[in-house]
């Protein structure tokens, strides 16, 4: 009896240590399922995007196999960036959730105990009731940087913008309260208040009103800006070329019990770096790519900027 007693639990400490190795050998990846060219998922069909290209090229340098958990964020006055990317981590979801804005905001202390998982792929009825005790997040060496770009019209595509003053005489279109919304509004004590004509975001088509002539150019995320031209390759829309200075850097997040995984993570991130891999990940997806500036984490510089006048 003792001795069926003692495999039986040689059985089950050999079972645990075959999970656990087997969790080692699999980087385990949440990313956004609708955020093109960065991370796009279409169920039935593989994923794409520069997250994925990027999870892959992670994957194959640490030796393990890439798994995604693809998630759907909607976001309410429950939730937020911070709180779906932090359930999900502390769910077990993943390893790393991809392109986390690195914000002061978003790395400090939850300040909620529990929280909602976004919808994921895989999810039950039981999941999207549930609420997730939180963990605190650490951020890896940020990857990219992510900022505004002015997009030209048809009739605009020939003027050259350095800065945001260049816009003066345009007939500018911009989504109402939005970042941009607050720059271009605010911009030197309101110089080019006339010019903007307010479009309301989900409802109105900004960048398709811009296609058809009906304004010169407009200010707006540049990921937003490569979807639309990968979604329409015959577009005549052009880009201006500039980029707005302040922006945010992304990278991966994790919970801090991953600090290990996350080191492992910042040395190969620093290998394709410098190798010029980054760069030609965002090119076969689509994607404008800026590589990280100071400072990595961004504190209230869209606050300055806009109390300042935007200049």
């Amino acid at each position: 009896m003792r001795r069926l007693a003692c495999w039986a639990v040689a059985l089950l400490m050999a079972t645990a240590s075959s999970a656990a190795q087997a969790a080692d050998e699999v980087l385990r990846i949440c990313l956004d399922e609708n955020l093109p060219p960065l991370s796009v998922h279409h169920r039935g069909k593989p994923g794409s995007g520069f997250d994925v290209l990027l999870g892959q090229a992670i994957a194959d340098r640490l030796g393990k196999k890439l798994e995604i958990q693809w998630f759907e964020s909607k976001l309410d006055e429950d939730s937020s960036p911070a709180l779906e990317a932090n359930a999900l981590l502390s769910d077990g979801r993943c390893s790393l959730v991809a392109s986390y804005a690195f914000t002061q905001d978003g790395l400090v202390a939850p300040g909620v105990k529990t929280a909602k998982l976004p919808d994921f792929d895989g999810a039950t009825r039981d999941d999207r009731r549930r609420r997730i005790p939180l963990g605190a997040l650490t951020p890896s060496k940020p990857y990219m940087f992510s900022t505004l770009t002015v997009v030209l019209g048809p009739d605009a595509k020939q003027r050259q913008i350095r800065d945001i003053g260049d816009l003066a005489g345009l007939r500018l279109a911009i989504e109402s309260g939005t970042l941009a919304d607050a720059i271009l509004m605010t911009f030197d004590k309101g110089r080019l208040i006339d010019d903007i004509t307010h479009l309301i975001p989900a409802r109105d088509d900004l960048l398709g009103a811009l296609e058809q002539g009906k304004f010169d150019a407009t200010l707006l995320d540049s990921r937003r800006f490569d979807a639309y031209r990968a979604a329409h390759p015959d577009s005549k829309l052009a880009p201006s070329g500039y980029s707005y200075p302040i922006g945010v850097n992304r990278g991966y997040v994790g919970l801090s019990s991953s600090a290990d995984l996350l080191a492992s993570v910042d040395r190969v991130l620093a290998d394709l770096h410098a190798s010029g891999t980054l760069t030609d990940l965002a090119r076969s997806a689509g994607l404008t790519y800026l590589p990280p500036r100071e400072p990595v984490i961004l504190g209230d510089a869209f606050q300055k900027i806009i109390r300042s006048g935007a200049r």
